[in-house]
C-alpha cells in the first residue's frame, strides 16, 4: 500500500470556488522588532524577519494549519535534539552561491571576518505593499550587496499567502534587477530553500562532509533518528535523497508524521522560470531546496549555466510552496497542482 493515500479534497479546494472558503489572512508589520507577522484566522502562519544578525530576510518559523512547526529552530531558537550544522540555513529563503563571484548562500555569523569579503548579503530595504483578506500579499524590496555595501541587485518580491481548510500555500514571485553588470554562474547552492524540522529528515542519513564554494567543510554527524521519518519524492517518481538530489523535477515533496500529524511540504517550479525544471538540492539532513541556476554542478557532462545581466536588466522567478496537513499528498495531486500553477 502506498504511503501517499489519495487526498483529492485539496485539489477540489483549489479548483472549485466556494467548496471551502479561504480563511482570512492578516499581515502585521513590527518595524521595531524587524519582522512582519502573517496569521490565518488569528493563528500563526509565518513571519517575514530581517534581524541584524541574519545575512538575508527569511520566512521563519513556518506552521501547518494544525500548529506544527515545519522549520528547524537552530540557530535562532534551538530545540533539543536538532542538528546544529549550516547556520546559514534558516526558515525559507532565496539566494545563490555565485553572483559576480560572491557567495550569498553560505554567509552567516560563522564566517571569519578575514573571509567576509568573499560573501554577499541581502538587506531588507522597505515594504512595498500589504493586502489582507482571503489571499494575503506582502511586497518587499531588498538589495544584494557586497561587504562594502555596493549594490549588485535590487530584489522586488511579492509573497502570496492562502489557506483552504488544512492546506496552506506560499507563492513567491521574485524579480532581480541588476544595478551593475551581474553574472550568475552555475553553482550547487541555490536557489529557494527551506531548512526542515528533524522529523522530515531521511532516517537513512549517514555521516558526511559537505563543501561550500570557498572550500569550507561542514561535517554532518549521525544522530539518534527516533521520530525521523521523512519521505523524499519528486515529479518523476523518484524517492529518498538518493533519488531526488541532483535531478531536475517540476516539484519535489517531503512528507513526515510529526505530533501524530501527517504533513506534506512541496516546492513547485514554474515553467517560465530560467532553468525549468529546477534541479533538486534536497539533502537527507533536512535541507530542502530547488535550484534553477545550476546544471553542471549536478551533471558534470552538461554545459554550465551562465546568466549575464546588464544594468537595468531583470531576472524573474515564481515558486509555490505547499504545506498540507492531515494527510500526505499524492503524486497525482501534486502533478495537478503543478499543472495549474504553470497556467
Amino acid at each position: 500500500m502506498s504511503l501517499y493515500r489519495p487526498f483529492s479534497f485539496l485539489i477540489s479546494l483549489l479548483v472549485c470556488a466556494g467548496v471551502a472558503p479561504a480563511q482570512q489572512v492578516t499581515i502585521r508589520p513590527d518595524s521595531a522588532a524587524r519582522r512582519i507577522d502573517i496569521r490565518i484566522d488569528d493563528a500563526p502562519f509565518t513571519s517575514y524577519i530581517y534581524p541584524e544578525n541574519l545575512e538575508k530576510p527569511v520566512l521563519y518559523p513556518i506552521y501547518t494549519a494544525a500548529g506544527s512547526v515545519i522549520t528547524r529552530g537552530f540557530p535562532l531558537d534551538p530545540r533539543p535534539g536538532e542538528r546544529v550544522d549550516h547556520p546559514h540555513h534558516v526558515g525559507l529563503w532565496f539566494n545563490f552561491e555565485n553572483v559576480n563571484g560572491l557567495d550569498f548562500w553560505n554567509n552567516s555569523y560563522a564566517i571569519p571576518a578575514a573571509n567576509k569579503h568573499r560573501y554577499g548579503s541581502i538587506k531588507h530595504r522597505r515594504i512595498t505593499g500589504i493586502k489582507e483578506g482571503k489571499r494575503g500579499s506582502l511586497g518587499t524590496e531588498s538589495v544584494w550587496v557586497d561587504q562594502s555595501g555596493k549594490i549588485l541587485l535590487t530584489e522586488r518580491t511579492t509573497f502570496f499567502f492562502t489557506q483552504h481548510g488544512s492546506h496552506r500555500l506560499i507563492e513567491r514571485r521574485t524579480t532581480l534587477i541588476a544595478d551593475t553588470q551581474v553574472t550568475f554562474r552555475d553553482s550547487k547552492d541555490g536557489l529557494i530553500a527551506i531548512r526542515m524540522d528533524r522529523a522530515f529528515e531521511d532516517k537513512d542519513q549517514k555521516e558526511g562532509e559537505f563543501h561550500d564554494a570557498q572550500g569550507k567543510v561542514t561535517r554532518i554527524k549521525a544522530l539518534d533518528n527516533t521520530g525521523v521519518n521523512g519521505i523524499y519524492r519528486n515529479s518523476e517518481g523518484k524517492e529518498k535523497e538518493s533519488g531526488v538530489w541532483g535531478k531536475p523535477a517540476r516539484w519535489v515533496s517531503l512528507s513526515a508524521t510529526k505530533n501524530k500529524e501527517q504533513i506534506s511540504v512541496a516546492i513547485i517550479d514554474h515553467p517560465k522560470n530560467p532553468g525549468y525544471p529546477a534541479y533538486s538540492h534536497a539533502r537527507g539532513y533536512g535541507l530542502f531546496a530547488s535550484n534553477n541556476l545550476a546544471v553542471k554542478a549536478f551533471n558534470p557532462a552538461a554545459e554550465p549555466v551562465r546568466i549575464d545581466l546588464k544594468p537595468g536588466e531583470e531576472l524573474k522567478f515564481r515558486h509555490l510552496i505547499v504545506i498540507s496537513s492531515g494527510g500526505f499528498l499524492s503524486k497525482g495531486e501534486l502533478d495537478k497542482l503543478a499543472e495549474r500553477f504553470g497556467k
